[in-house]
C-alpha cells in the first residue's frame, strides 16, 4: 500500500460523511461568487451611463445575507468535518492498538512506550490533516474555475497576465517541500526520543535514584531536547517560510492588478465594477493556490507518518492501519456490544482442552513443547515447577498472548482458532506475574473503564482480601497509586490485579503467580473466599506455593518445558522426586 492508497481507504471509511463533508466545503467555497458579482454590479451602478442602479441599502442587505448563509454553511460543515476526521483518526488508533495488543509482549512494539505516543498522537494528527484538507483543495478547485470563467470571460489577458505568475510563484516554492519532508521526519523522530526519555525515567526512579545516575539522565534528557529543539526548529521555519510565500502572493497578485488595470481603464476597456471584482476574486484564488500547496506539504508529511505507522506494524501488511471496524460511539452501540458479549448458556465453560501446545522463543529456542492439559468446570488446576520451566509460557500461549508453533485448544469440543481474541471476558481473565498498574485510582485500576457496578466492585475487593487495606488507604477506593502503583506493596498491588480480573466475572480464570508476594494467611483466605463465594469458579493456576498447591483439584509439573507428571497432590507427592522438592521448597 502506497501512501494514495492509504488516503484513499482512510476516505473510504465514512463515504458518506465524506461526500457530505466535500459538498459542503465546495458550497462554502463557491459562495464567495456571489458577494463578488454583487460588488461588481455595485460599482457599475456608479457609472454615468449606467441604466440601473443599485443602492447602497440594498448592497449591505445582499452582502449581510450573503456573510449570514456562508456562516450558517460554515457551521454544518464543521459538523460534517468533525463527524469525519475524528471518525477516521479513532479508526486508526483503533487498529494500531488491537494490532499492539495482539502481539506477544516482547514484540508488541518496536520502541519505548513514550515513543510509542508520538506514533499515535502525530502520525495520526497528520494523517487526519491531510485526508481533511482534501476536502478544501476540491472546494477551492471549483471555486478557482468557475472565478477564472468570470474573470476571463471581462478580459482574458489579464486574467493571465495576473495568476500565471503567482502559479509559477506557488510551484517554485512547493519544490522546496522535499526538504521540509525531511525535516518533519527529523521533527518527529526527535520528538519520539524525547517521549520516550520521559517514559523511561517515570518508569524507572527507583532504579535511577540506587544508581546514583540522576544527573547522568537529566543531561542525557537535556541532549535530546536540545536535538528536538534544533530539528524542530528547522522545520518550523521551513514551514513558515512557505507558508509566508504562498499568502504573500496575494499583495503581489494585487500590485498586477493595479499596474495592469491602470492603462486599461484610461482606455475605457476596464470598468471600475471590473476591477473591483479582480480584487475580490483574487484574495480567494490565491487562497486556493496558497492551500493546493499547503496540502501537497500535508499530503507529503502523510507519507512520512504512513512510513512510521508501518513501522509499528513490524511485518503486518499495511493493511491492517485502515481495515473498516465498528466504533461504537453510540450508547445503544455500546449497549449492544455488551449484550453480545454475554455468554449463552451453551457458550459458558464446560471443558478446556490443549493438546501439543509448543511454543519457542526464536532467540533462545526455550519455551515449551508438545503439552496437553484438559480442565473441567469448577475445577482448580496448579501448574508448577522450578523456575524456567516454561510454566509462564505456558499459560500465555494457552490463552493466545504468545503465538503457538503448534497445537490446537478446544473450547466445550469445539476448536479455538484465534485464542488472542477468543480468550478475554468473559470467557477468561488473567492475572500477569508482574501485575501492570497505572497512575490512577485504585478504583479505576479495577475496572480499567468497566460500567461502574458498586455490588460486583465491593464482591470483587471482598474476594481479593483488600477490606483491611481500603480503611488504610487515605481516599480508599478513590486513592491515586502512582505510576505503576508505586504507593502500593507488592502484595496489594496483586490483589489490586486479582480484583480487577475478579470484577469480570468471567468462565476462567488463569493466576500467574499470583500469591507470590502475599503471606501464607492472605493467600489461604483468597482461594477460600474465591470458592465460597464463586463455587463454579474454573481456576489455571500457576504457583508453588502450599496453598494453591493443597487446594488443586490436579497439579501438572513442568519441567525444561515439558510435562514431567501430573496427577494429584498426594499421588506426584508418592510418585514423583521432582515435586516432593517442590513441596519441601527445594526448588
Amino acid at each position: 500500500m502506497n501512501p494514495f492508497q492509504y488516503m484513499m481507504r482512510l476516505i473510504g471509511y465514512r463515504k458518506g460523511w465524506y461526500i457530505a463533508n466535500a459538498i459542503m466545503w465546495t458550497i462554502i467555497y463557491l459562495m464567495p461568487i456571489f458577494p463578488g458579482l454583487i460588488t461588481k454590479a455595485f460599482f457599475d451602478s456608479l457609472e454615468f451611463n449606467s441604466a440601473v442602479g443599485i443602492g447602497t441599502g440594498m448592497l449591505v442587505a445582499l452582502l449581510v445575507g450573503a456573510a449570514l448563509a456562508r456562516s450558517a454553511t460554515i457551521w454544518i460543515g464543521f459538523i460534517t468535518d468533525v463527524n469525519f476526521r475524528f471518525r477516521m483518526g479513532m479508526l486508526l488508533r483503533r487498529n494500531l492498538l488491537e494490532h499492539v495488543l495482539k502481539e506477544p509482549g516482547a514484540k508488541a512494539i518496536p520502541c519505548s512506550p513514550g515513543e510509542a505516543i508520538s506514533y499515535f498522537r502525530d502520525d495520526v494528527d497528520q494523517s487526519e490533516e491531510a485526508v481533511s484538507w482534501s476536502v478544501d483543495v476540491f472546494g477551492m478547485t471549483c471555486f478557482a474555475i468557475v472565478s477564472c470563467i468570470i474573470l476571463i470571460r471581462i478580459d482574458a489577458q489579464m486574467t493571465l497576465l495576473v495568476f500565471l505568475p503567482l502559479v509559477l510563484v506557488v510551484i517554485a516554492a512547493q519544490l522546496a517541500t522535499t526538504k521540509l519532508q525531511k525535516y518533519r521526519s527529523a521533527s518527529r523522530e526527535a520528538t519520539s526520543q524525547v517521549t520516550g526519555a520521559i517514559s523511561d525515567m517515570f518508569g524507572n526512579v527507583q532504579a535511577i535514584q540506587v544508581a546514583g545516575a540522576e544527573k547522568r539522565v537529566v543531561d542525557r534528557f537535556r541532549d535530546l531536547n536540545d536535538t528536538r529543539r534544533k530539528t524542530m526548529l528547522k522545520d518550523k521555519l521551513m514551514t513558515e517560510g512557505l507558508d509566508s510565500i504562498f499568502s504573500n502572493t496575494v499583495n503581489l497578485g494585487t500590485g498586477l492588478i493595479l499596474l495592469l488595470a491602470g492603462s486599461k481603464m484610461r482606455g475605457g476597456d476596464f470598468a471600475v465594477g471590473d476591477f473591483a471584482l479582480f480584487v475580490y476574486y483574487l484574495t480567494f484564488v490565491t487562497q486556493f493556490i496558497s492551500n493546493f500547496g499547503k496540502f501537497l506539504t500535508y499530503y507529503k508529511q502523510m507519507g512520512v507518518a504512513f512510513s512510521r505507522l508501518t513501522e509499528l506494524l513490524q511485518g503486518a501488511p499495511a493493511r491492517v492501519l485502515t481495515v473498516f471496524k465498528p466504533l461504537h460511539l453510540k450508547k445503544k452501540d455500546a449497549e449492544m456490544r455488551e449484550q453480545a458479549e454475554k455468554l449463552q448458556t451453551e457458550e459458558q465453560l464446560q471443558s478446556l482442552e490443549a493438546s501439543g501446545l509448543t511454543y519457542r522463543y526464536p532467540e533462545t529456542g526455550r519455551g515449551v513443547e508438545s503439552i496437553s492439559l484438559e480442565l473441567r468446570r469448577g475445577t482448580f488446576t496448579v501448574i508448577t515447577g522450578p523456575i524456567g520451566s516454561g510454566k509462564t509460557t505456558l499459560v500465555r500461549t494457552l490463552l493466545g498472548l504468545l503465538p503457538m508453533d503448534s497445537g490446537t485448544v478446544r473450547w466445550n469440543e469445539e476448536v479455538v482458532t484465534d485464542p488472542g481474541s477468543f480468550f478475554v471476558p468473559p470467557r477468561s481473565a488473567y492475572t500477569a506475574q508482574v501485575p501492570r498498574l497505572y497512575s490512577d485510582s485504585l478504583k479505576e485500576n479495577i475496572l480499567l473503564g468497566r460500567a461502574d457496578s458498586e455490588e460486583e466492585l465491593a464482591q470483587a475487593v471482598h474476594t481479593a482480601v483488600m477490606d483491611e487495606d481500603l480503611k488504610q488507604l487515605p481516599l480508599g477506593l478513590e486513592t491515586m497509586i502512582g505510576p505503576r502503583g508505586v504507593k502500593l506493596s507488592g502484595g496489594q498491588a496483586q490483589r489490586t490485579a486479582a480484583a480487577r480480573m475478579l470484577v469480570r466475572d468471567a468462565e476462567l480464570y488463569v493466576f500467574d503467580d499470583l500469591s507470590s508476594a502475599l503471606d501464607v494467611e492472605t493467600e489461604q483466605k483468597l482461594w477460600a473466599r474465591l470458592f465460597e463465594e464463586r463455587g463454579d469458579a474454573t481456576c489455571l493456576v500457576v504457583s508453588h506455593r502450599k496453598a494453591a498447591l493443597a487446594k488443586a483439584d490436579h497439579i501438572i509439573v513442568l519441567k525444561d518445558g515439558r510435562v514431567e507428571a501430573e496427577g494429584t497432590m498426594q499421588s506426584l507427592l508418592a510418585s514423583s522426586e521432582s515435586f516432593r522438592r517442590l513441596w519441601q521448597g527445594d526448588e
